[in-house]
């Protein structure tokens, strides 16, 4: 009986491989991203590049067990949900009170360690912001 429930498991997971998900990164305007339009210093730039646009830009970077169904549905989900919240390569489609008020949220999700997620650090460990740099992203809002 356990031969069976192990072979059906595993006729499970190699079926779950031909459902993909939609890992791309749709095309953006080099104009209209955060870092053309706000300018921020390199310190801070780098920080947002390190800990925020796997999730919140079009610039994720996918990694081999995005390709592991059911974690590659989980991710791009994570993905799907960052970017609708916060997409720093279309910054240029909100409108400044959009805008400072998506920073003012990454700034309260930073400050109470809501953000970077804990299951990104995990496999992320160098995504993790130091206070210096939280309280840069904090600075750019005024």
């Amino acid at each position: 009986m356990f031969k069976w429930v192990l072979a059906g498991v595993a006729v499970l997971l190699v079926a779950m491989q031909f459902f993909q998900p939609d890992r791309s990164n749709p095309p953006a305007d080099p104009q209209g991203t955060y870092e053309a339009m706000a300018k921020p210093d390199a310190e801070l730039a780098a920080a947002l590049r390190r800990a925020c646009y796997d999730c919140h830009s079009n610039e994720t970077r996918w990694p081999w067990y995005s390709r592991v169904a059911p974690v590659s549905w989980l991710l791009a989900n994570h993905v799907r949900e960052g970017r609708g919240h916060l997409n720093f390569s279309e910054w240029g489609r909100y409108s400044p009170q959009a805008a400072r008020r998506r920073l003012e949220e990454a700034c309260e999700e930073v400050r109470e360690g809501k953000m970077p997620l804990r299951s990104y650090l995990f496999l992320h460990p160098e995504a993790r912001l130091t206070p210096k740099e939280a309280n840069l992203i904090c600075q750019a809002v005024r």
